[in-house]
């Protein structure tokens, strides 16, 4: 069995952390324990979500509050599949699912909260890609059209193509999490996979969408201390073997 990441006092750590937007860190863990290949260690994150809600002495306001957490770390994880694939999210959603009551589920033909299925079937995809290249264009700002171009000329243009589509279906969609939360979302899958390039853009594609210098620097070191409590390291830009990162994670 592997060694436990997710501790009582790290779980109080990330809660608390300074200038975190509220409600944010359960989902900004969660995602970064699914690239850390540690779908196991979810659980712990929502149950101590859970208990930590605000009380209410309504069961149904109390029962609503925990609806709202499970759906957005079911969602972060959801978007998260857009930079590293789905293999991952599986897993994640799955053992995310084991630990959640049935209550708190949405269940399959059941109410979505992000209405995809409506997106997919009723909506013509051109309002859907549209949108999603209002956010591209959002979170990239003057070098959007810069970038797309380069996936464009990657090779084969279906890199473009694979961009909008995620851009659209997935990451533009805010029923959910907010353009911003989105990329935190973004910020906490791609410092474990040590990206700087694509990371270097979302830290300014999150400031693009309204969090602050503030926030974005306090998503970006929750993430780093949950990476570096999984093992990540320093590993120097020359380094051929161990975990971690091979030059100073990107930051603002």
């Amino acid at each position: 069995m592997s060694p436990s990441i997710i501790t009582p006092t790290l779980l109080h750590t990330l809660r608390t952390w300074p200038h975190l937007p509220s409600n944010t860190w359960y989902f900004i863990t969660s995602v970064t324990l699914s690239f850390l290949n540690r779908p196991d260690e979810i659980p712990k994150v929502f149950q101590h979500a859970i208990e930590k809600a605000p009380s209410s002495t309504e069961k149904s306001s109390k029962q609503d509050e925990h609806l709202i957490i499970a759906r957005r770390m079911r969602e972060a994880l959801v978007k998260a599949a857009a930079i590293g694939g789905l293999p991952k999210t599986i897993n994640a959603l799955l053992a995310l699912k084991n630990a959640t009551p049935a209550h708190l589920i949405d269940e399959p033909l059941g109410f979505s909260p992000t209405s995809r299925p409506l997106e997919i079937y009723d909506v013509p995809a051109s309002q859907i890609l549209q949108r999603g290249q209002t956010f591209f264009d959002r979170v990239y700002g003057k070098v959007s059209r810069r970038v797309m171009g380069q996936m464009d000329r990657s090779g084969t243009e279906d890199l473009g193509l694979t961009a909008r589509l995620m851009y659209g279906y997935i990451l533009s969609n805010t029923s959910v999490l907010t353009a911003a939360e989105t990329s935190f979302v973004l910020i906490a899958g791609l410092i474990p996979q040590d990206v700087n390039p694509q990371l270097k853009g979302h830290l300014k594609g999150a400031i693009n969408n309204g969090a602050t210098f503030e926030e974005v620097r306090a998503v970006r070191n929750i993430v780093i201390r949950v990476c570096e409590a999984a093992g990540m390291r320093a590993l120097g830009e020359h380094s051929l073997d161990g975990w971690g990162w091979h030059g100073e994670v990107a930051k603002l």
